[in-house]
C-alpha cells in the first residue's frame, strides 16, 4: 500500500517540480532562499486529506486466522482520539477496520457474484463523536481467478444450402465464460474436434465451409465436434467444454426430373365425364419434394384430349379433357416430354440415359351408352290463354352404339302442363296456361332405348309463358280517400292508384262514371286525383257515398273495368289527420243481420221445447203416488250376496209385515192382477213371498215399482248378469235368462230360482 502510494506521489506534476526548485536553491544560495520563503501560488501544494488507491482482494480466498489485511485507511486529521468507521456495501461484515485503519477480509468472496465494493470512510473523535474530515469514498475491487469454464447453450442446429460456396457461413456458435471477460479467464477459443476437411471455425465460434461440393444426395447432415478453452493464449492451461452441433445441408434444385420408364399404357371407358383421372406418369427426382417442379408437354393434336397436371407427389396425373368415342377411335397413342428448370448452373444428373421423354397408349373401352340430346337444355316459350296450335317445340336424341336403337320419349312428372310425342319428340300443351298464375316451368324429358331395360338420358326444358292482355286493371289505395268534415270545396280528399297484372299494359285512364258531389282528374301517371265539390259533411248524418270509376288500359286488346271506390266520413285534425271515420249510416238491416238474428230464435225456441218435453216425461214417469211408509232395506245389489247363510244383512221383517198391511199395495183400487187368487206369501217360504211381491211389482201398471227407481236407474253398468231390478223383470217385457244362475255354485242358488224361467210365470203373464 505504502509503495502504490509514493510511486503515485511521484508520478504527479507538482512532485517533480518540487525537487527541481530544492536543486536550484542548493546551487544559488541565500538568495534563492529568500525566495522560496516568499508565498508562491505556483509552488504552494495543498495535501490530501485522505490517502489511498483502489483496494484489490482475490476472489475463492478462504478466511484466514487472523483475517487478511488488504489496505490501510489513512488520514492526516488522525490522532489518538480518532477512530476510522466503514459504511457502505459489506462494511462491518465482509470488510471491517481496526483502530488504526487497517482494512481486513472475514470471508470468501466470488467475483462472478460481485467484483467491486462500494465503501465510505468517516474519521471521527470517538469521545465527541464529532467528524474529524469530510466522509471520502473508496472500491474494493474482487480480483478474478480462471474458476469456471465455458458454456455452450442448448441445441445448436446449423444448416446450408448444397453446392455452396467455399468461405460460406455454416453458422455461430458462441459459448460464455464467467470469468472476467477482459482477462485471459474469460477469453474463449473454438477448436473443431472432425470434419476439419469440410469446415473450419475461427475464435468469433464462426463455422465457414472449405469446399464447394456438399452434396445433399450424399449426406445431408453432419455432426460436428467443437472444443471452447478459456486462456487460448496459454498452452495447457486453463478451463474447456465441448458440444456436438447438427449441421443439416439443404436441398436445392440440382437435379432433373425424368420419367421412370419409357411406356405408360391405360384404359379409358368411352362414357368416362371431361375431368376423368385416367393414370400416373411416374416421374423420378433425386431432390427433396419442394424442389421437385416438373412441368409437361404433350404431342400436338392430343393436348385437346388430355391434359396433366401435378399430384402431391409431384408426378404427371393425366386426365380427360373430353368425352372419348370408342366408335370414332379405339386407340389413342402419342408422347409426352417431362422438363425441370434448375436453379444450379448444371444438373447433377444428366446423359443420355434420362428418360425425358414417355410414349402413353390410351385404350377406349366399349360401353353401352344411354341415348345423347342434340341438346342438353333447350328453352321454349308460348303466349298465355287459348292457344290456336298445341306444339311449342321438339326434342331430339339419338343411341350414339352401333346397334342404334330406337327412341322414345316421355315426361315422368305428372304436373307438367307439357306432353311429348313418344316417336318423334314433339311437345304439345295438355292445358291452357295464365301467366299471372306461373310464368315458367322447368321440367325433363327422358329419352329411353326402345328395348326392354333400355338405357335412359334426361334433357333438362324450360317453358317460359308469354303475356297477353287479358287481364283489366283494378284500383288502389282505396282506404286513402275520405272526406274530413271541415273538407271545403275543391278540397282533393285522396289519390287512387290502378294496377294491372299483365305486363306492359301502358298507361291507366280513369273516368268517374258516377259521383254526384265529387269530381275525378287523371294524373296521366297511372293515378287520378279525386276532389270534393260541395262541403259540409257530418259523421253523424252520413250517408252512403260510393263512386263509380271506370279504369282503362293501354294494351291490346283495351281492356277495362268499372270499380266502386267507397267514400268514409271522418273527424280530422289540421292537415287532414284522421281522428274518427264512419263509412255512413244505413237505412236497412243487413242479409248477414238477419241471419244471425234468426238463427237465435231458432235455438232459443228448440232449447225450449226440449225443457218443455223433459218435464212432461218426468211428470209421467216420475210420479210418486202416496204409499205407507216402507223401508227398504234392499239398497246396494251390486255386492256380493251371502248366499243361504247371509241372513243378517237384510231386515226381512218388512217383508213380512206387508202381508198383514193393507196399505203396501200402493194406488186406490185395486189392479187387475190382483183380483186374481194367489197363495198367501206369508204362509210360503221366503222365495214365494218374493215372488208374489216381484209379480205384483211387475204387474200393477198404476203404481210404481217396488224397488226404488233411482237406484235401479244406474246400477250394474258393468255386471255381467245384468240387472236384477224389477223394472225389467216382468215376464211380459223382458226377455233375459237367468239360468245361467245355476252355474255359478250354490252361493246363486236362491237367485237362480228366484229369477229363473218357470212354466207358472209364463202362464201369469198370458
Amino acid at each position: 500500500m505504502m509503495k502504490r502510494s509514493a510511486y503515485r506521489q511521484m508520478t504527479e506534476p507538482g512532485f517533480w517540480a518540487g525537487v527541481l526548485v530544492i536543486l536550484c536553491t542548493l546551487s544559488m544560495g541565500a538568495d534563492v532562499h529568500q525566495t522560496l520563503k516568499t508565498p508562491s501560488r505556483v509552488l504552494q501544494r495543498h495535501k490530501r486529506a485522505w490517502k489511498w488507491d483502489k483496494l484489490y482482494v482475490n476472489e475463492e480466498m478462504p478466511p484466514k486466522n487472523p483475517p487478511e489485511k488488504i489496505g490501510k485507511l489513512d488520514n492526516t486529521f488522525f490522532d489518538a482520539s480518532a477512530r476510522y468507521i466503514l459504511l457502505g456495501e459489506g462494511a462491518n461484515d465482509i470488510f471491517t477496520v481496526n483502530d488504526n485503519g487497517d482494512i481486513v477480509v472475514n470471508m470468501k468472496l466470488d467475483r462472478e457474484k460481485k467484483s467491486v465494493y462500494n465503501l465510505t470512510a468517516s474519521l471521527i473523535n470517538f469521545k465527541t463523536k464529532q467528524k474529524l474530515d469530510k466522509d471520502d469514498t473508496f472500491i474494493i475491487v474482487v480480483m478474478d481467478i480462471n474458476d469456471n469454464s465455458p458454456v455452450f447453450p442448448p441445441d445448436l442446429p446449423g444448416s446450408i444450402s448444397e453446392s455452396s460456396n467455399e468461405g460460406s457461413i455454416v453458422m455461430t456458435v458462441k459459448a460464455t465464460d464467467a470469468d472476467d471477460p477482459t482477462t485471459q479467464n474469460g477469453m474463449i477459443g473454438y477448436k473443431l474436434l472432425n470434419g476439419t476437411d469440410l469446415f473450419n471455425i475461427n475464435n468469433k465460434g464462426e463455422i465457414r465451409t472449405m469446399t464447394s461440393s456438399l452434396d445433399r444426395e450424399t449426406q445431408n447432415q453432419y455432426l460436428i465436434a467443437i472444443q471452447a478453452k478459456d486462456m487460448p493464449d496459454v498452452i495447457n492451461t486453463g478451463n474447456s467444454a465441448t458440444t456436438v452441433v447438427t449441421i443439416n445441408i439443404n436441398d436445392v434444385n440440382d437435379n432433373i426430373a425424368a420419367f421412370k420408364k419409357g411406356e405408360y399404357h391405360f384404359n379409358v371407358t368411352e362414357d368416362s365425364k371431361p375431368g376423368h383421372k385416367i393414370g400416373i406418369l411416374g416421374v423420378e427426382d433425386k431432390d427433396e419434394i419442394q424442389n421437385k417442379v416438373p412441368s409437361f408437354i404433350i404431342q400436338d393434336k392430343f393436348d385437346g384430349l388430355f391434359g396433366i397436371k401435378l399430384s402431391h407427389e409431384k408426378d404427371g396425373i393425366i386426365s380427360l379433357k373430353v368425352p372419348l368415342d370408342y366408335e370414332t377411335e379405339k386407340m389413342h397413342k402419342f408422347s409426352v416430354n417431362v422438363l425441370e428448370h434448375t436453379v444450379s448452373k448444371s444438373p447433377d444428373n444428366q446423359g443420355p440415359n434420362l428418360q425425358t421423354r414417355a410414349q402413353v397408349f390410351i385404350t377406349v373401352i366399349d360401353v353401352d351408352e344411354p341415348p345423347v340430346f342434340n341438346q342438353t337444355e333447350y328453352k321454349f316459350s308460348i303466349y298465355e290463354g287459348p292457344f290456336k296450335t298445341p306444339i311449342i317445340g321438339a326434342v331430339s336424341a339419338k343411341d350414339p352404339d352401333k346397334n342404334g336403337y330406337k327412341i322414345r320419349y316421355s315426361i315422368e312428372d305428372p304436373n307438367s302442363p307439357v306432353a311429348v310425342d313418344t316417336v318423334q319428340g314433339h311437345l304439345s300443351l295438355k292445358r291452357q296456361l295464365d301467366r299471372e298464375d306461373k310464368s315458367s316451368y322447368t321440367f325433363q324429358v327422358t329419352a329411353q332405348e326402345d328395348v326392354p331395360n333400355g338405357l335412359k338420358s334426361y334433357a333438362l326444358v324450360n317453358l317460359k309463358v308469354l303475356d297477353i292482355n287479358d287481364n283489366a286493371p283494378e284500383l288502389t289505395n282505396k282506404s286513402h280517400v275520405y272526406v274530413c268534415e271541415s273538407d271545403k270545396p275543391g278540397t282533393i280528399i285522396g289519390t287512387v292508384g290502378a294496377y294491372d297484372k299483365d305486363e306492359n299494359s301502358g298507361r291507366i285512364r280513369f273516368t268517374l262514371a258516377k259521383g254526384l258531389n265529387f269530381t275525378l282528374h287523371d294524373n296521366r301517371n297511372n293515378t287520378a286525383s279525386i276532389k270534393l265539390k260541395q262541403g259540409d259533411f257530418s259523421i253523424e248524418h252520413s250517408v252512403e257515398h260510393v263512386l263509380e270509376i271506370e279504369i282503362t288500359d293501354g294494351g291490346t286488346p283495351e281492356q277495362k273495368k268499372t270499380d266502386l271506390l267507397p267514400i268514409k266520413v271522418c273527424t280530422c285534425q289540421t292537415n287532414r289527420q284522421v281522428e274518427y271515420c264512419k263509412a255512413y249510416a244505413r237505412t236497412g238491416m243487413s242479409v248477414s243481420a238477419l241471419l244471425a238474428i234468426l238463427l237465435c230464435i231458432i235455438t232459443i225456441l228448440v232449447i225450449v221445447i226440449l225443457i218443455v218435453l223433459r218435464r212432461r216425461y218426468q211428470k209421467e214417469v216420475l210420479v210418486i203416488k202416496s204409499s205407507g211408509e216402507i223401508h227398504e232395506q234392499l239398497v246396494r245389489y251390486d255386492e256380493e250376496g251371502g248366499g243361504e247363510m247371509d241372513t243378517n244383512g237384510y231386515d226381512v221383517s218388512i217383508l213380512s209385515s206387508a202381508c198383514h198391511d193393507s196399505s203396501f199395495r200402493p194406488g186406490t183400487g185395486p189392479s187387475l192382477y190382483a183380483v186374481v187368487k194367489k197363495p198367501s206369501a206369508c204362509k210360503g217360504d221366503m222365495a214365494m213371498m218374493i215372488e208374489v211381491k216381484k209379480d205384483e211389482a211387475d204387474h200393477d201398471r198404476d203404481g210404481i215399482p217396488y224397488d226404488t227407481l233411482h237406484i235401479y236407474g244406474y246400477e250394474g253398468s258393468e255386471s255381467l248378469a245384468g240387472s236384477l231390478s224389477s223394472l225389467d223383470s216382468s215376464s211380459s217385457g223382458s226377455n233375459l235368462d237367468y239360468d245361467f244362475l245355476h252355474e255359478w255354485g250354490p252361493r246363486f242358488r236362491t237367485l237362480a230360482q228366484l229369477y229363473g224361467v218357470d212354466g207358472s210365470d209364463s202362464d201369469s203373464s198370458d
